[in-house]
């Protein structure tokens, strides 16, 4: 073998050489590539999947206390009007003075305990999440505050009305009762502004702010701030969630869910 023909195998053995390489390293870079799709594919599945189960457990929830709400109503309520009935009875035929007072008692126990219980049946029933539009639920949440006198709450929204499912809506009330119940009871607020906007690039931003003591949000999970409730609520339907808070600079909370 001459020297070329030498020179030429060499080089040709290099080029298949580099080329072998060259296929691994694409072999490998695709390989490494459709395993990421894959695992993404998983994680976006897997999330899916989670949003459908949280989902599904707030329509269980809601038919659950549905279904109780009825049969307090029916069943309970029925058995304890009907010995309210026989207590007014009992107070007409009874000619015992003594006897009568007591049995007054236990009438004023067993009507009040009937309202209760009428209350509780109503609360339960009351599909009123499905029937009203947010701004009217957020707004009879902060009326319902205000009563109080704890701290004063303001609500400003720049829509009327905004197509939400139950799901969302119940999100978005929950979350706000969670914040209110927080800043009324451990950072003594004088003021909570909620806000509830529409744009072009957010189907629905929910901003609110007290001016309590705050707290350092690295150790949000020992302040009984529900931080993990609302982050949880906020990722069933995808929305971003933010909260900050400093001692003394008060807590804000923003929900953007992006069209």
């Amino acid at each position: 073998m001459g020297k070329t023909e030498l020179y030429l195998t060499i080089i040709l053995f290099n080029l298949f050489f580099v080329l072998f390489v060259v296929a691994v390293i694409i072999y490998i870079n695709k390989y490494k590539l459709r395993k990421k799709e894959y695992l993404n594919e998983i994680e976006i599945k897997n999330e899916v999947h989670q949003k459908e189960i949280l989902t599904t457990q707030l329509e269980i929830q809601r038919i659950t206390m549905q279904q109780i709400g009825r049969e307090l109503h029916d069943n309970i309520g029925q058995k304890l009007t009907l010995v309210s009935l026989y207590t007014q009875q009992l107070l007409h035929e009874n000619k015992v003075p003594q006897v009568t007072e007591r049995i007054e008692q236990v009438s004023q126990i067993i009507n009040q305990s009937l309202q209760d219980l009428r209350s509780l049946s109503k609360t339960l029933t009351d599909d009123k999440i499905n029937q009203k539009e947010i701004v009217a639920l957020i707004q009879e949440e902060v009326d319902n505050s205000n009563l109080f006198k704890r701290c004063h709450i303001s609500f400003k929204h720049n829509f009327e009305h905004l197509d939400l499912g139950f799901v969302h809506k119940n999100v978005l009330l929950r979350i706000t009762q969670e914040f209110i119940q927080n800043s009324i009871k451990h950072s003594r607020c004088e003021n909570i502004w909620i806000t509830l906007n529409t744009s072009d690039e957010s189907l629905w931003e929910l901003k609110i702010q007290d001016d309590g003591i705050g707290f350092d949000s690295s150790l949000a999970a020992s302040n009984g701030i529900g931080l993990t409730n609302m982050k949880n609520r906020a990722e069933i339907i995808g929305a971003d969630f933010s909260l900050n808070s400093k001692p003394n600079r008060g807590t804000s909370l923003s929900i953007i869910l992006k069209k």
